[in-house]
């Protein structure tokens, strides 16, 4: 108490709160908190525009509504470190720093239990596609999602290009009257980068063909595979994106125990400062 004793006497004006630290804090959160209204209205138009089924049936999670609750809960977390940091008000900053370490939290353990699991991650993943593939004409944008896939990692299907028959317009069975009966997408294709035309056809038949006669015309392997072997490759940029990820969180717990430790200190100062200006024998 000596410390702030002094610094009363000195300088009636000094605050322990810095600026620096408040509105940096009010910054950081502000920058989340507009961040929450994008996704907030991205999960609305999601939900009032397009039908949840399809998606619904592969993730098991309507994305929208999965967008609307993170948004909610960062416009939350964000409006309480906003006010708080403004205000100097400890209870909201407790509150955002509690919520910010709780996600981190959560998500470490996510990482850790989807590396111990990693068996299990790859069946659900494998489920997911499969079911991605049941659906495929069901939504184009979960179409466009799993042709985008199959180009970029070059492959056709989950485990295979056949498995392409478990969607009810690429069955092979042979009371199916579709046209694109026993078909792959055309996103299995081997392209030409010279082809000025795509030809969307050029997958038609290919699951009567066998596997070598058939890579001559289309990727054969499955993208299960091919994901996986890409995440193995890749370990170090996504290791990077986790990082990325958590230190806008630490800075967020490490800006409010700062703030929240300055703002106590200058409620003890000002109690001291209080107690000695009507307590004349002090």
């Amino acid at each position: 108490m000596g410390k702030r004793a002094a610094l009363a006497t000195y300088d009636k004006e000094f605050s322990f709160v810095s600026p620096v630290v408040k509105y940096l804090l009010f910054l950081f959160n502000l920058i989340f908190w507009m961040i929450s209204l994008v996704l907030m209205s991205i999960g609305i138009y999601a939900r009032m525009m397009k039908h949840a089924e399809a998606a619904m049936a592969c993730l098991a999670v309507d994305p929208a509504i999965l967008l609307l609750i993170v948004g909610v809960l960062m416009f939350f977390i964000t409006f309480c470190g906003c006010v708080g940091s403004l205000r100097e008000n400890i209870c909201l900053l407790q509150t955002f720093c509690i919520f910010l370490t709780i996600i981190f939290l959560l998500q470490l353990a996510a990482g850790v239990l989807g590396f111990v699991f990693s068996d299990k991650a790859r069946n659900k993943v494998s489920e997911i596609i499969n079911n991605a593939i049941v659906h495929y004409r069901d939504d184009i944008d979960l179409q466009n999602l799993i042709d985008f896939g199959q180009k970029e990692f070059s492959c056709c299907g989950g485990v295979t290009y056949t498995d392409w028959s478990q969607n009810m317009y690429f069955n092979c069975t042979t009371d199916n009257r579709s046209r694109e009966r026993c078909s792959v997408p055309f996103s299995c294709c081997l392209l030409s980068k010279d082809e000025a035309v795509i030809n969307t056809m050029c997958g038609r038949g290919m699951q009567e063909l066998p596997f070598l006669q058939a890579g001559a015309f289309i990727h054969t392997n499955g993208c299960i595979d091919k994901l996986v072997n890409w995440i193995h490759s890749n370990l170090f940029m996504l290791g990077g994106i986790a990082l990325g990820l958590a230190i806008p969180q630490l800075v967020g717990i490490l800006l409010s125990q700062i703030l929240i430790n300055q703002i106590k200190d200058q409620i003890e100062l000002q109690n001291y400062n209080l107690q000695h200006r009507t307590d004349p024998w002090q």
